[in-house]
């Protein structure tokens, strides 16, 4: 479709996440049954993920992904632990999931460094695959995106998703899941297509609003609100749908924007309960995933509710692109941000 938002790198390159999630899964097929081989006969104590930005939300989705398939403890590892109070804790007995598309940012690479001293098996899930990160790999898969010039961060973030999903599916033997993630390029292409149009006018004039979502979903929401702060200058805040009647609730007022997005599984019915309520109380809702009663809803493709999110965020990305140009902004040069980010 030629249209003005197409004229950005960020709407190519995330164009694009259909055929990079088709490469990946042709090429790392060998590397991730290896790999699922070796952690289902020598299984980890628990899993730490260690990752920044848009990366860190696809460690929280590995969270959510890994605990519930496999029963296997996930936390998050904090690199400054590492990188600025030069502490070592003890990683023995855990595999490090290292997830990055540069592969280069200095905490990081301290993070996997001291964790590997310290025990840890390391998976890098990393684009650069002469990076860093990659050489101090034990295991690489890489994500196969391509080349990503974009600050914003678009086909890679789902390179990273459907990298947990193919690992996952292969060591738990989830057959279902395996063959519903063979699906995804094609569905990510189709949720591309998709007109999100209806976001723009609530948004364009927005000042702040909530991402909302659960299990899942919740990094979908993380990544969603990164990107209307950095493409928008739009003051954006990701809540788990638990927790949003914990005191947040209280800044919802007649016109408040929320953006929800729920897949159908289990988290489902709660997250429209709570959905219901913010409309109820005069919030402008916008929801992806579901029809829900004096809502505007986004439409969707349904899909293997672990696939579900993927297809989510690619529709958003073609949306948020389009508001940034709508609010006068450009999503290819961000305000004070470049590529790579070097964390100390």
């Amino acid at each position: 479709m030629n249209t003005p938002d197409a004229s950005t790198r960020m709407y190519r390159e995330a164009a694009q996440a259909p055929a990079a999630v088709r490469e990946q899964l042709h090429v790392n097929a060998a590397r991730v049954e290896r790999l699922a081989e070796r952690l289902r006969q020598a299984p980890p104590r628990a899993i730490v993920t260690c990752a920044r930005g848009s990366s860190d939300h696809a460690a929280t989705f590995a969270r959510y992904l890994i605990e519930t398939r496999l029963g296997l403890l996930t936390s998050s590892a904090a690199p400054s632990v590492s990188s600025v109070y030069d502490a070592s804790p003890d990683f023995a007995g855990t595999v490090v999931l290292a997830i990055s598309q540069s592969g280069s940012s200095p905490d990081l690479l301290a993070t996997v460094t001291s964790a590997r001293a310290a025990g840890a098996r390391i998976v890098a899930l990393v684009n650069a695959e002469s990076s860093p990160l990659a050489q101090l790999a034990d295991d690489l898969l890489p994500l196969r995106a391509g080349l990503e010039r974009s600050v914003a961060a678009t086909k890679s973030f789902i390179a990273s998703l459907t990298a947990i999903v193919h690992l996952v599916g292969h060591w738990s033997r989830d057959a279902q899941l395996s063959a519903a993630l063979h699906q995804a390029p094609q569905l990510l292409a189709r949720a591309w297509e998709l007109n999100w149009s209806a976001a723009l006018a609530p948004l364009t004039p927005a000042h702040n609003l909530y991402v909302v979502a659960r299990g899942l979903g919740l990094a979908i929401a993380q990544e969603a609100a990164l990107k209307f702060k950095e493409t928008c200058g739009l003051h954006a805040e990701a809540l788990s749908a638990a927790e949003l009647r914990h005191g947040p609730m209280a800044l919802v007022r007649s016109g408040f924007p929320v953006l929800v997005f729920t897949q159908n599984d289990e988290s489902r019915a709660g997250v429209a309960e709570l959905t219901g309520e913010l409309a109820a109380q005069g919030a402008n809702v916008l929801v992806a995933g579901a029809a829900i009663a004096h809502t505007t809803v986004l439409p969707t493709h349904g899909a293997h509710p672990v696939i579900e999110p993927l297809l989510f965020v690619q529709s958003f990305y073609r949306m948020v692109n389009a508001l940034s140009l709508a609010r006068g902004s450009n999503p290819d040069h961000p305000t004070h941000l470049k590529k790579v980010t070097e964390t100390l």
